[in-house]
């Protein structure tokens, strides 16, 4: 991730796929990483004094990921501060946020969407730093013959995002039984200052 703020404040909350670190700046909402996940910044960056489980950002932020993962919400809402990427990057970001849930895009349709046809290798690098996990839906790009590719997430979460998203020739079997639209879902996390 290129320029990481200094202003932004954490919190941790539980999903079915593993912890989140969600972090805000005055801006927005600028990062959602899974603990094992590439490009994550490192733990020493999230200062405890720092910590703010019940920023109404954060705490609205975590509401929608467990909306997300019960099946209740299809499109986050959510103020984004992209800042910490470069021009390019956030352009591609941008242009991820077009895809709706299930559906699903390749590499160069993303290219083609922010009108730089020719740089489908970049965009793929961009959508690897997408520092905004499942907000910003990089889970729905897929390569040119529609075969899962990189997720910085780990593939299997990946897959297990299209298969909660209705792509049946992606379910996981490791997908939590708790994901999906059902009542027992209700109340099953909530955001958290440990990191």
């Amino acid at each position: 991730m290129a320029r990481l703020p200094t202003d932004w404040r954490h919190c941790r909350t539980d999903t079915p796929l593993g912890p989140l670190t969600l972090a805000c700046t005055p801006q927005g909402l600028c990062g959602a990483w899974f603990d094992d996940q590439r490009d994550a910044p490192p733990a020493g960056r999230f200062a405890a004094e720092q910590a703010a489980p019940d920023h109404a950002l954060l705490q609205e932020a975590s509401a929608q990921l467990q909306a997300y993962f019960a099946g209740r919400l299809q499109r986050f809402d959510l103020p984004l501060d992209l800042g910490a990427g470069t021009v390019f990057q956030q352009a591609v970001w941008r242009g991820l946020q077009a895809l709706g849930w299930g559906q699903l895009g390749t590499y160069s349709a993303t290219a083609q969407r922010i009108g730089r046809p020719r740089a489908v290798r970049a965009v793929g690098g961009a959508i690897g730093r997408n520092p905004l996990s499942i907000i910003v839906p990089c889970h729905r790009v897929l390569g040119r013959s529609g075969e899962l590719t990189g997720y910085s997430g780990g593939l299997w979460r990946k897959q297990a995002l299209l298969a909660l998203e209705g792509h049946s020739l992606f379910e996981d079997t490791r997908l939590p039984r708790a994901c999906g639209p059902r009542s027992d879902r209700e109340g099953l996390a909530s955001p958290r200052s440990d990191r």
